[in-house]
């Protein structure tokens, strides 16, 4: 889907965003849930536009832009979140603001509707950077603005049959260390803006991984692995979150622009499409610059994004070929 371009001299802002990569089957998405999907990502980027249309902050349309994608059952974030081995949702979140490397994110909560405001409270009224499980929830009870949910409010059916037939699977192959489900962590959300001020924020935000145990957590709230922003670019991953962590994966996209001069988009392929392969994990990422260039790569047969480019045009796709 695309939209005429604005007019010249308008003010240059730019927002990309996602809606996870991994296993997207066109014979398994029927036309109706394709448009369902498409216009809620749409209803994303409206919420981050106008924020940028009005002269707000990157942070802030980041924030309104994941808020809508968490609020949606189709993704893998707030409502519509994986389910624990335990039956229950684990939300993670994180956000960072590129021209001050300002941070904050959270990871385990159990009842909080919108993980990413709580994740920029973290960052803005906390000394600290991350805050997880119990000490997150303890945190958000100090903050009158994070709605509250029962963890139940996250329930999807899709997602309770995911966690069905990944335990089943783990019953037929009990050696397995990871459950044996293509895909299990799909869904995670994420965007990345550059408001008219030059400066870039980026968020993510998750449900974390069908059936995971321990208190796992991926590498959506960790700052450097699945978010980064600085002063030249910002990113938000999604898919195997452990390999995104062991790989630094969204710093070293940032770090390829800030050492070596790589463009966004030989930085951001060379990292998703090449490194993390080689590793053995799949996913993919949404970056953006400065300048307004826009990369969206990835490895796994489909991710969901969308984006509005500096001269207004927009669009939303799933697959490779869209």
């Amino acid at each position: 889907m695309t939209s005429p371009a604005k007019a010249p001299g308008t003010t240059r802002t730019a927002l990309v965003i996602h809606g996870g990569a991994g296993v997207i089957e066109r014979s398994a998405l029927s036309g109706e849930d394709e448009r369902a999907i498409r216009h809620d990502l749409d209803r994303a980027l409206d919420a981050g536009d106008a924020v940028l249309g009005a002269g707000g902050a990157a942070l802030d349309a980041v924030e309104a832009a994941i808020a809508v994608l968490e609020d949606s059952p189709r993704f893998n974030a707030g409502r519509g979140s994986v389910f624990s081995a335990d039956g229950r949702h684990e939300l993670d979140a994180a956000i960072m603001e590129g021209h001050t490397r300002r941070a904050g994110s959270v990871a385990g909560v159990t009842t909080v509707r919108h993980p990413i405001r709580l994740a920029r409270a973290v960052m803005e009224h906390s000394a600290h950077v991350m805050l997880a499980g119990a000490g997150a929830e303890r945190f958000a009870d100090t903050r009158k603005e994070i709605e509250r949910v029962a963890n139940a409010w996250f329930d999807t059916d899709i997602r309770r049959e995911q966690l069905q037939g990944a335990q089943d699977a783990e019953r037929r192959d009990s050696d397995s260390a990871i459950p044996p489900m293509a895909g299990g962590y799909f869904g995670t959300v994420g965007a990345v803006a550059l408001d008219a001020r030059g400066h870039i924020a980026a968020g993510t935000s998750t449900g974390g991984m069908t059936n995971k145990r321990f208190g796992r957590i991926g590498d959506s709230p960790i700052i450097g692995a699945g978010t980064w922003a600085d002063e030249r670019c910002g990113i938000s991953g999604t898919g195997w979150g452990e390999y995104y962590i062991r790989l630094a994966a969204a710093h070293d996209i940032g770090a390829r622009l800030a050492y070596r001069g790589d463009t966004l988009v030989a930085a951001a392929r060379e990292v998703i499409e090449r490194i993390i392969p080689a590793a053995g994990g799949d996913g993919g990422a949404i970056a953006l610059d400065v300048d307004g260039n826009i990369a969206m790569p990835f490895n796994t047969p489909g991710m969901y994004r969308g984006w509005i480019e500096p001269d207004g045009s927009r669009g939303t796709a799933i697959f490779r070929d869209s």
